[in-house]
């Protein structure tokens, strides 16, 4: 079984940086690309990040592009994304998730159970 999980939620107040981590097992990690995604209520699921095997591509969401950096660990089998300069905005339910990558949701097959990330004003 494939099995994503996450951690480094968390509250914190703006300005502040924190850094999620996604451990993957279940299936070699280095074949497939890593993608961050959240959501929040009442809202579809938003792109944030995603990064390939390689770890050579890297793709971001406008709103957070300068602000957070997504990296991997093939060698741990984890994906990171360090998230700096919080905003309100960016609290939500951040999902991490493995597949062939793009920037829709339907490019991957695998996701984590979510951790919650919330940005005091």
């Amino acid at each position: 079984q494939v099995q994503l999980v996450e951690s480094g939620g968390g509250l914190v107040q703006a300005g502040d940086s924190l850094r999620l981590s996604c451990e993957v097992s279940g299936r070699t990690f280095s074949n497939y690309a890593m993608g961050w995604f959240r959501q929040v209520p009442g809202k579809e699921r938003e792109f944030v990040a995603g990064i390939n095997w390689t770890g050579g591509t890297k793709f971001y969401a406008a709103s957070v592009k300068g602000r957070f950096t997504i990296s991997r660990d093939n060698a741990r089998n984890t994906v990171y994304l360090q998230m700096n300069s919080l905003k309100p905005e960016d609290t939500a339910v951040y999902y991490c998730a493995t597949g062939r990558g793009a920037t829709a949701s339907s490019g991957y097959d695998y996701w984590g159970q979510g951790t919650q990330v919330t940005v005091s004003s």
